[in-house]
């Protein structure tokens, strides 16, 4: 029996955001309430663990996982913070700052109008998490981004 397997499966992008969290579960909950994401599926391990949780947010998954020290995988919280940001693009970023907020989201930079036409602002979810939220508001030539840039770097 011969069957074409896909090597990307049905639904998924090349490059897939892996989080490792303190308490899994809770994080897919807190995504589900402040994102509007879709729970896919979850996988606990023997000890009660999630070994492996899915999520959609938009067109893209979010996969999941219990922080375990003795395989390596430690969360934001252990590690006193993280030098990865998410970057969520979406319909109405002042709307979905606020809904995250209220799930319990801490802004890192309210939301405002940048140089390079996005309309941007940033989050700490309550696993330490770092989200850049936006949403698209002006197409701009990459001359228009560079001087855009040095108008707005010589202002502050």
């Amino acid at each position: 029996m011969s069957t074409q397997v896909k090597p990307i499966p049905e639904g998924m992008h090349s490059l897939t955001p892996h989080l490792v969290c303190r308490d899994a579960n809770a994080a897919m909950d807190f995504y589900i309430q402040a994102f509007g994401a879709t729970d896919e599926g979850r996988l606990s391990g023997p000890d009660g663990k999630l070994m492996h949780g899915m999520l959609r947010i938009g067109d893209s998954a979010l996969m999941l996982v219990d922080e375990n020290p003795d395989w390596g995988m430690s969360s934001p919280l252990s590690l006193k913070g993280s030098p990865v940001t998410v970057h969520l693009y979406v319909e109405d970023v002042d709307a979905t700052v606020a809904q995250a907020v209220a799930a319990g989201a801490r802004v890192a930079m309210p939301v405002e109008d940048m140089f390079w036409g996005d309309r941007y602002g940033k989050l700490v979810d309550p696993f330490g998490h770092e989200w850049s939220v936006a949403t698209h508001i002006r197409d701009l030539s990459s001359q228009e981004i560079e001087t855009a840039a040095k108008d707005f770097f010589s202002e502050n």
